[in-house]
């Protein structure tokens, strides 16, 4: 089993104990719902980081940034399961996706 397998494979296990009585029904439910959460765990490892120019600096935390990052993982895995995704499938959306930014960087986008 590859890295991601082994990824899609704990969140379904996780999402197995989680109680889904407040999870929404439908498919569209769920996917904004995880999006939502994907938008505050963005905002939370923002605020990490020193985007308040006004501000006096502080210390970057890289451990809890890794920390946010990974919950961002947790929700972005999640969607994928609920739209249906595999890793190859992802693999594949990637490529696609790499390919047409790659195509953008080349055409001065």
């Amino acid at each position: 089993m590859d890295t991601l397998e082994t990824i899609f494979s704990m969140q379904k296990e996780l999402a197995a104990m989680m109680d889904q009585s407040r999870y929404p029904k439908d498919a569209e439910g769920r996917v904004s719902a995880l999006s939502t959460a994907i938008i505050h765990e963005a905002v939370e490892l923002q605020r990490l980081t020193n985007w308040k120019w006004w501000k006096k600096p502080a210390g970057f935390d890289s451990a809890s940034a890794r920390e946010e990052l990974i919950d961002i993982w947790h929700f972005v895995v999640q969607a994928s399961i609920e739209l249906g995704m595999t890793p190859a499938d992802i693999l594949d959306e990637y490529r696609k996706k790499n390919k047409v930014n790659r195509d953008r960087q080349n055409s001065g986008y």
